[in-house]
């Protein structure tokens, strides 16, 4: 069989040796796709593709063939017919059996769908899903906030309501996509009723996810961590929730004057020079203005980006994992906080409630009930349920070691490409 992956990104392992500067996101598809490339599934040719900015470009990197297209990622709202024309070349070039995108983020992926035309021979990973995002997206900011617009907004055209206008149009690129195909692979319940509701005709494939390689060995140990620390992994707009954990923190400090929350991600409320100032986003406005007006100044630190080894010692180093998202379908930060063992809590919303079984593995609440999730942070904070509380994170890790196993998950994606390749 060949196989041809769409990803989102240039894939680490092609970056690096390219001597390109390389993201920590889906750094699982190198492993897997060396899996492929390396002859250990020998029925198996891969190629991938994915968007770079400027020219077409091809190559191959340790057995790997990858082609990379032209498109614009930071207008994802836009949709541009000639990467129909790109991908068709590169489909022309290698020939595949099957198309495996992941993501629908992207209209990349909608292109493709329209470029290989062979519904029964493409399948779609899923991950999240713009279209049920964008409902969620202003998560319940005041009418105020989601009506201003900071200079930064008016320059590019770019405010709440437009962000949640883009999400709104990827939407409808995705729900064609999704149509335009015979197979989907899913993970929770979550996303199965959605793409079933797009799309009934279309068979659904069970396949966790396999995360970042690094985050299976370590243990996060509480003697080791700093007290009371809270980490989330990023906040940069209004759906990851970072608003809901500053409404939290007053009533968490009144036990624990000490905490202190650990963001990662674009540093969006920084303002120390005036050309930042003119930058600031609306929702890092928003946050700025939380933060001092609840009195938090010294009780919160933006990290910035972190790259996978930052990252994970971030989390070795905290004392509890929050995910207070507005919606998510299974983050893949939950899942790297509980292969590490470590406490997380969680907004119960999307497919979350598939990964993580309340007051066994970790504390789920609902979105916007801040008087709960600081409860939640307390109860783990508090010496006295210590015992407790690691046995909640060995219990997560287990969860997560079956759930996020590499071995078996790289098994049922070659079990699920069979199963397209002889049903035509």
């Amino acid at each position: 069989m060949r196989i041809l992956w769409l990803c989102n990104i240039m894939l680490p392992v092609i970056a690096e040796s390219l001597g390109l500067p390389c993201s920590n996101k889906e750094g699982w598809l190198s492993g897997l796709a060396a899996a492929f490339s390396k002859g250990d599934q020998e029925d198996v040719m891969l190629g991938v593709c994915f968007p770079v900015s400027g020219q077409c470009c091809e190559g191959e990197t340790d057995g790997l063939v990858w082609y990379g297209f032209p498109e614009d990622t930071a207008h994802p709202e836009r949709y541009d017919a000639l990467v129909e024309t790109y991908l068709k070349k590169i489909l022309d070039k290698f020939k595949p059996d099957i198309v495996h995108c992941f993501g629908t983020e992207y209209p990349h992926t909608l292109a493709m769908t329209r470029a290989f035309h062979r519904p029964e021979r493409t399948l779609i990973g899923i991950q999240g899903l713009c279209f049920v995002y964008a409902g969620y997206y202003m998560a319940d900011l005041p009418d105020s906030i989601q009506n201003r617009k900071t200079f930064r907004d008016m320059v590019k055209k770019d405010d709440l309501c437009r962000q949640q206008q883009k999400y709104r149009m990827r939407g409808e690129y995705e729900k064609e996509a999704l149509r335009n195909t015979a197979h989907v692979t899913g993970r929770t319940g979550w996303d199965r009723r959605w793409t079933k509701e797009i799309n009934p005709r279309a068979a659904y494939h069970f396949l966790n996810e396999t995360l970042r390689d690094s985050f299976y060995g370590p243990i996060w140990k509480p003697e080791h961590c700093e007290r009371y620390s809270i980490f989330v992994s990023q906040g940069n707009y209004p759906i990851k929730g970072l608003h809901y954990l500053m409404e939290a923190l007053p009533e968490i400090r009144k036990k624990y004057s000490q905490v202190h929350v650990y963001v990662a991600g674009d540093e969006i409320t920084r303002f120390s020079t005036w050309k930042e100032k003119i930058k600031i986003s609306n929702y890092g406005k928003y946050i700025r203005e939380l933060i001092k007006r609840l009195r938090l100044e010294d009780a919160v630190t933006f990290l910035g980006r972190l790259d996978e080894r930052q990252m994970l010692e971030r989390y070795l180093r905290s004392h509890v994992f929050v995910s207070p998202s507005a919606i998510e379908n299974s983050p893949n930060s939950v899942g790297e906080a509980m292969l590490l063992g470590m406490p997380v809590v969680s907004s119960a919303v999307g497919g979350v409630r598939d990964m993580l079984v309340c007051g066994k593995e970790g504390f789920l609440y609902e979105t916007n009930d801040t008087a709960a999730l600081a409860g939640h942070i307390c109860h783990i904070f508090d010496r006295a349920n210590e015992k407790e509380v690691n046995a909640m994170g060995r219990a997560a890790r287990e969860h997560a070691f079956r759930t996020h196993d590499g071995v078996t998950n790289r098994e049922r994606l070659r079990e699920i490409y069979h199963e397209i390749y002889l049903c035509v």
